[in-house]
């Protein structure tokens, strides 16, 4: 039934009881999921300043920086066609199943990265490999974000969706330490040439066991009870074309659809210029143009430490936003990248202490958006289309605004030689995320469109007692495990 579609704002009269337990176990499969993800995808970004750039491009020169960062944009370009794939097809066979097959094939495909042979080995052969695998990360990661952040929302209590949610950028933050943290480690215990010829593909071998234990837990888990409740509803869904996904998509959410995009450039724009290009400015582009730059193994230190910081502070700032709402959030991060994004990019000249600043700088403004957002944007859309609707709008804009960030901003630095780039686009991208947080509607203790108001078994008050003191049976609510 191609045409099935259902009113979002269907009246569900009793509240629906999560266990306690399985919330939790939801949250660890896909926080943990989430580190085995991005561990994957975030270390050939640590890497590419350090080794990889010399390892597959060592006749390029100046240029050699951008056509490594140019590999790690690829992914992006397949990224809206695995959301395009994976994203709908969770919405029809359920988060989890999806979800397991997501954090498999990354691991595969970085793995196999490992196992690459060198530019002087079989020469340009080797970075078109390296490409093509770069792709399948992409692909795979096209429907794992969106995934999780299904996952967690429709899991989580209507009044924790923010702190609950924040765990999951909490594994994001935690692939990412864990990366840079292991090449941190390389780079201060290898010498450089036993790094270029051998040591560069550790951190890549190490994604089988990370990868192995996120499939584990995520195919132990069962489906979340937003989903369970649109099955049994309305079974048809399971069988929505995608077409009529992009024509509900057009024709409903429209204004949903442009807030989300807007939040997502402002959010991944700060996240890629932070974790992506500002090692290869500090490492590569700043020396280059005769200025205070840093050492690999100092540059990868400040973005442990700046992660490590926000690693300490996430949760609460997920837990504030149930209390205080996602707007006021929000728009601090943006107003803090309008005002402050091109001065942090002028203290990352101004040596070590500048340095540190500028990092704090860029952290704190990733930290609000990375805080709230991912409880933030499956509130836009109805079960039926949360999961398609998430992982085609997030990945388009990310592909086409975000991700390719590090990549085009290298090529206007290296073309122009105007070192300002990077605060230019954290300065735009704050305005993007200033101009969608006004337009939301804050969704902050409200239950999902499409599901019933949910709540935690933990959250209930204690059952009656008879004369004889034995609990009485709650029937004010529903319970669902």
């Amino acid at each position: 039934m191609s045409g099935a579609t259902e009113d979002p704002r269907a009246a569900v009269d009793q509240v629906a009881v999560a266990d306690a337990q399985t919330i939790r176990r939801a949250t660890t499969a896909a926080t943990l999921g989430n580190v085995a993800e991005w561990y994957d995808f975030g270390i050939y970004s640590y890497l590419a300043a350090i080794a990889l750039d010399r390892v597959f491009f060592p006749d390029a020169g100046e240029w050699a920086a951008v056509f490594t960062l140019g590999t790690f944009a690829a992914a992006f370009l397949v990224r809206p066609l695995g959301g395009l794939i994976l994203g709908p097809l969770g919405d029809r066979i359920g988060r989890t199943r999806v979800l397991s097959a997501t954090v498999l094939l990354m691991a595969i495909a970085t793995a196999l990265l490992g196992l690459v042979p060198s530019y002087g080995a079989i020469g340009i052969a080797a970075p078109l490999i390296v490409l093509f695998i770069r792709m399948l990360q992409g692909f795979s990661a096209g429907g794992e974000y969106t995934g999780a952040l299904t996952l967690v929302a429709e899991y989580a209590p209507d009044r924790r969706r923010g702190f609950l949610g924040s765990w999951l950028e909490f594994g994001t933050l935690v692939g990412y330490t864990l990366g840079a943290g292991i090449c941190t480690i390389l780079v201060a215990v290898l010498p450089a040439d036993d790094l270029l010829t051998w040591g560069w593909r550790l951190p890549f071998m190490l994604a089988i066991p990370v990868g192995i234990t996120g499939i584990y837990l995520r195919m132990r888990l069962e489906e979340t009870p937003a989903f369970r409740q649109l099955m049994e509803r309305s079974p048809a869904m399971a069988t929505m074309s995608l077409r009529r996904v992009f024509q509900i998509l057009v024709t409903h959410y429209r204004s949903a659809a442009l807030i989300a995009g807007g939040l997502i450039v402002a959010w991944n724009v700060t996240n890629y210029v932070l974790t992506n290009y500002v090692p290869t400015y500090l490492t590569g582009t700043l020396p280059a143009y005769g200025k205070s730059g840093t050492s690999e193994a100092l540059s990868t230190t400040l973005q442990v430490a700046v992660m490590l910081a926000m690693l300490c502070i996430i949760v609460f700032v997920g837990k504030l936003s149930d209390r205080i709402g996602r707007k006021p959030i929000l728009i601090t991060g943006s107003v803090s990248l309008v005002l402050l994004g091109l001065p942090s990019v002028w203290l990352l000249r101004a040596g070590l202490t500048g340095q540190v600043l500028g990092l704090l700088i860029m952290g704190f403004a990733l930290l609000c958006f990375a805080a709230v957002t991912p409880s933030t944007l499956p509130a836009l859309f109805p079960t039926f289309i949360r999961y398609g609707s998430l992982a085609i709008i997030f990945n388009f804009f990310v592909s086409a605004f975000a991700g390719t960030a590090p990549t085009v901003i290298g090529v206007a630095v290296t073309t122009t030689g105007n070192l300002d780039w990077p605060g230019y686009y954290l300065t735009g991208a704050g305005a993007i995320g200033l101009v969608s947080a006004l337009f939301l509607k804050e969704p902050a203790g409200q239950p999902l469109a499409g599901a019933a108001p949910l709540t935690s078994s933990a959250d209930l008050p204690a059952p009656k007692l008879s004369k004889d003191g034995v609990p009485l049976e709650n029937t004010s609510a529903r319970r669902r495990r």
